[in-house]
Formats: C-alpha cells, structure tokens, sequence
C-alpha cells in the first residue's frame, strides 16, 4: 500500500507528464468510500428529499447508510461532487431548481456548514476556579 506522500507524488508525476505532453488522457479519482449519511445531514435533507433531489432511489439511500452495500463508481463521484458543490449538481440536474426555495435553504445550509468546519474556534472558554488559582469552595462574608 502506498503511503499518502507516494500516492500525491504520483499523482504530480502524472500532472507533469499530462502537462509535458507524454501522457494523453486523464484518469479521475473516484474515493473508494463516500459517506452517503453525512453528505445529506450537511445539506438537512431527509432520505427522501435527498433521494428525491438528486435522483437516487430511496432504497439505494437506506441501503448506502445502513451499510449493507457501497455505491457503484458513478453514484461515488455523483456523491462526491453533491458534497463538494450541491449547487452545481442542482443547477446541471435542474436550471429553475434554484429558484426552489429547498434547493436554496439546503445550499445555505452547506455553505454554513463549511463556514463552520474551515474556521478557528476563537471564543475562549472562561477558566475554571480551579484554573484560576482559587479553591472550589465560594467563601461567603
């Protein structure tokens, strides 16, 4: 099994090669495991609206979450672009779907989410009195 650094080494060799002129073509990643249940929490959506929204069968949904099987390729890298950019899957899949106001409140939702996972936590907590060098005990006068 190749390490993380081999496998982003290979991958530039290939970009190099690609980009040289020695290489036609160009081979598309497709992860091996998408995580169908967190995707559609981040964008609010029930099984049914998600399976409703982006085509999939409600079975397939029930059937990814609950482990008992694993989305074909196509369905990975359908996921993987939903996760990345909801927008652009509903806009391709439907041009007037964002105008639809599920549609806006579910890119909403995404957009906060991600807001909320790429920025640095700087409330401080408050110290403890134990921090702060005082007894547990309040000493009443």
């Amino acid at each position: 099994m190749k390490t993380q650094f081999e496998q982003m080494m290979a991958g530039l060799n290939d970009v190099e090669a690609f980009l040289g002129g020695e290489q036609e073509g160009f081979k598309a990643h497709v992860p091996q495991k998408v995580d169908v249940k967190a995707i559609r929490n981040r964008l609010g959506m029930t099984q049914a609206r998600f399976s409703e929204t982006f085509g999939f069968s409600l079975d397939a949904i029930k059937h990814w979450e609950g482990g008992r099987r694993t989305p074909e390729a196509p369905a990975r890298t359908l996921l993987t672009v939903i996760a990345k950019n909801p927008a652009a899957v509903l806009t391709a899949l439907d041009p007037s779907a964002l105008d639809n106001a599920s549609a806006k409140r579910a890119t909403r939702r995404f957009e906060a989410s991600r807001k909320r996972r790429n920025s640095v936590d700087v409330r401080k907590r408050r110290p403890s009195l134990l921090q702060r060098g005082r007894s547990a005990k309040r000493v009443t006068k």
